[in-house]
């Protein structure tokens, strides 16, 4: 059984959690600690056996789980906040277990992804998933390149001390001006929901934000205008020749343009 976790208040969960929790044979939790802090909350006593398990031990905890499983018992998987395998463990065992062909079931609850894009006001219909971007900037600037024609609203996850860079690699990618949305504690105390452009929510992001964090970003939107890669060229080599130095020149339209800052410098180098 895949059990979803509240991703901030306690209250959130299901009295279906309640009853699986003081039921199970074997709880599988990403942290055990926040398991039994959890249990503590909803006055639940685990009488089955804890077992951690987590992103460095998922491959061979997965085995000794499924192994359970065979046995006739029931194994439930929990995750810090969320559903299991959605950014988190519980892949590989379901994988297996099918494989297996051992029932898999679902305990549906709260999730991040869906939260934030339901009040992130900007289209829900057509949505995509994507995750943590890549943590090095090249990948990241990658990644986010091969999606800035993708017309679905987009959905990440952040690590606070990396936001400020994120965004700023996603207005870059896909425009300063594309709408998005920065969710931060959601359901918890201190719930933020911060909407504007990608550029100016990674100047607001540099001044530091702390939480867990989901970013939603409008989708590219088909038929508008796209930049002259000639007219761009020309605004470079303009403030070039008014002194400014061609690498920030570059930066600057890019910015201003909504374009990825290294296509317009490969453009720029090549008709030098």
């Amino acid at each position: 059984m895949l059990a979803g976790a509240p991703i901030g208040r306690a209250g959130d969960v299901s009295p279906r959690l309640r009853d699986l929790l003081g039921e199970a044979d074997v709880v599988a939790a990403e942290d055990t600690r926040r398991l039994r802090r959890l249990a503590a909350e909803l006055e639940v006593e685990i009488t089955g056996r804890v077992v951690s398990y987590y992103d460095q031990n998922e491959a061979g905890r997965a085995q000794e789980l499924l192994e359970s499983l065979k046995e006739g018992r029931t194994v439930v998987v929990i995750t810090d906040a969320g559903m299991p395998g959605v950014s988190d463990p519980g892949y590989r065992l379901t994988s297996l277990a099918v494989e297996a062909g051992i029932t898999v079931t679902a305990l549906p609850g709260p999730s991040a992804v869906t939260t934030a894009l339901a009040v992130s006001g900007l289209p829900s219909d057509r949505f995509c998933f994507e995750g943590f971007p890549p943590r090095k900037s090249g990948e990241r600037s990658r990644r986010l390149g091969a999606l800035a024609r993708e017309e679905r609203t987009m959905v990440f996850f952040e690590a606070p001390h990396r936001l400020a860079e994120s965004l700023k690699a996603m207005a870059e990618a896909f425009g300063a001006e594309r709408p998005a949305a920065v969710c931060r504690e959601l359901t918890k105390t201190y719930e933020e929901v911060r909407r504007g452009g990608l550029g100016e929510l990674a100047e607001w992001a540099a001044g530091g934000v702390k939480g867990e964090i989901t970013v939603v970003v409008a989708g590219h939107v088909p038929g508008a205008v796209e930049p002259d890669p000639d007219e761009l060229v020309a605004e470079v080599e303009r403030r070039v020749a008014e002194g400014a130095q061609r690498k920030l020149a570059v930066a600057e339209v890019a910015k201003e343009a909504g374009v990825q800052k290294r296509e317009l410098y490969d453009l720029v180098h090549k008709r030098l």
